[in-house]
């Protein structure tokens, strides 16, 4: 295989001509059209669960729609731009595909509460008969969501597939193809999903946890992620195969590349940490406040009973005294 290119873009089919990156190149519109039509139909979805509310006169929360609408274009701009064909033959960019599609995207996804807007927009079937909204319920409540959710599992998933995918073969063969390079951006996005929905989804799951257990889980992660972007700083050797002849219009060296790719790793590690610590305080003092309410609410409706039993008993003292 040459890896000499000249320069010259030869169609988006043969990424190994690619010029030299920069932003502006990388932003250009070449979607990937699975991704591209995924991020459509869930706009679409969405938008519609929002409008059925509206005209039935429920509210949605403003704020919800914003994070997931930015949630799903945080998607189509490393998937739907030049940024997918560089991440083909850059790993730094790929990093940087990787980095936002699993730590990123997922946390304003679940912002935006898509599995309550669901339940709350789709119809409920007749008695006995089974609609989406009826098998969405069955599936939140199924042994497979409560595995799927539990710590013990998104830990070490969330870890794998870090390892697991880029010191083994696997990378090498997924990257191969069209299909198990969006395969890998899928599961990339899942485990995302599986593993921030506990921690900050607003959406009601199996697995909740209270807010301590849920900054715990936050920080069990994010270690690994940071030593995985050390290992790829300090490597001085190339780690994975399908990033170690970069076509030569590129005009870098593999090595400076996965530097550059650690780097992002290590510093993206940070990121979402801070974002998720953000949201997790903000919810807590929103319970904390809505117990206080009820509190306040239980006082108004005894007519503080223990108020006046209190002052009865003080009465009481007073007349024994004398």
């Amino acid at each position: 295989m040459d890896h000499s290119g000249h320069g010259g873009h030869s169609g988006h089919g043969m990424p190994m001509d690619l010029p030299p990156f920069t932003l502006g190149r990388g932003l250009e519109l070449s979607g990937d059209p699975v991704f591209l039509a995924g991020c459509l139909l869930a706009l679409g979805l969405y938008a519609w669960g929002v409008v059925r509310l509206r005209r039935r006169g429920d509210a949605w929360p403003v704020g919800r729609t914003v994070f997931f609408t930015v949630g799903v274009l945080s998607i189509a701009l490393v998937m739907c731009t030049a940024l997918n064909d560089y991440g083909m033959v850059m790993f730094s960019v790929h990093m940087v595909q990787h980095m936002v599609i699993s730590m990123l995207s997922p946390i304003l996804l679940l912002l935006g509460a898509p599995v309550t807007l669901a339940l709350r927009a789709l119809p409920v079937a007749g008695r006995g008969a089974k609609g989406p909204r009826e098998l969405l319920l069955a599936l939140l409540h199924s042994r497979y969501m409560k595995v799927v959710t539990h710590p013990a599992f998104t830990i070490p998933m969330f870890i794998a597939s870090l390892y697991g995918l880029y010191f083994t073969p696997l990378f090498d063969f997924l990257m191969g193809s069209r299909a198990g390079h969006i395969a890998m951006m899928v599961h990339f996005l899942a485990v995302g999903l599986i593993f921030f929905w506990p921690i900050m989804g607003v959406d009601p799951g199996p697995h909740r946890p209270g807010y301590v257990m849920r900054m715990l889980e936050l920080f069990a992660g994010m270690p690994f992620h940071a030593f995985f972007g050390i290992a790829l700083m300090m490597a001085s050797a190339p780690m994975v195969k399908a990033y170690e002849n970069p076509p030569a219009s590129l005009g870098i060296t593999a090595l400076s590349d996965q530097n550059a790719a650690g780097g992002i790793a290590w510093a993206f590690s940070e990121i979402p940490s801070v974002l998720v610590l953000i949201a997790l305080v903000f919810q807590w003092y929103r319970s904390e406040q809505r117990q206080a309410v009820r509190k306040d609410r239980a006082a108004d409706r005894d007519g503080d009973r223990e108020l006046e039993a209190y002052n009865a008993y003080l009465a009481s003292l007073q007349a024994r005294g004398r």
